[in-house]
């Protein structure tokens, strides 16, 4: 099966996605800092670090996720409880995102974000698959005891 090849697929998307997030952030940042005009009478340097700030918390999240992908493919291991955490809340996040992304942006986006979702879950679920499988054969394996 495909499991280190996909998750380390995942993990070098997530990678790049997160470096993106970070850059436009970054760059809508500037504009609304050269803009030098306010939303609802916000200060434009707030706006704009605000934006800078959630640029780099979004991105370091999605970088996050893209680690714990790498580490699981290195370890051809199911990542642990936080790690399971987190990567089903990016794939609930990457659903959503797309969702919105056929309206915004159009099907070329939402096919991609559907193509990093997919890069999320089969790892999680071949993983899982190997784990049950593991213990099953081990249930069976087992002497009983009369």
């Amino acid at each position: 099966m495909a499991r280190r090849p996909v998750a380390w697929m995942g993990a070098i998307v997530l990678l790049v996605e997160a470096v993106g997030i970070a850059l436009l952030n970054w760059f809508l940042g500037h504009v609304v800092d050269k803009q030098d005009m306010s939303l609802a009478g916000l200060d434009p340097r707030a706006m704009t670090v605000s934006t800078w700030i959630a640029g780099a918390v979004f991105g370091g999240y999605l970088a996050l996720c893209g680690v714990v992908l790498a580490r699981t493919a290195v370890r051809d291991r199911a990542p642990g409880t936080f790690g399971r955490i987190l990567l089903i809340s990016c794939a609930v996040l990457h659903a959503l995102l797309g969702a919105f992304c056929v309206g915004l942006v159009g099907w070329a986006a939402f096919a991609f974000m559907m193509v990093v979702l997919g890069l999320i879950v089969l790892p999680l679920l071949a993983y899982e698959r190997k784990a049950q499988q593991d213990a099953e054969g081990d249930a069976v394996a087992a002497p009983q005891a009369a």
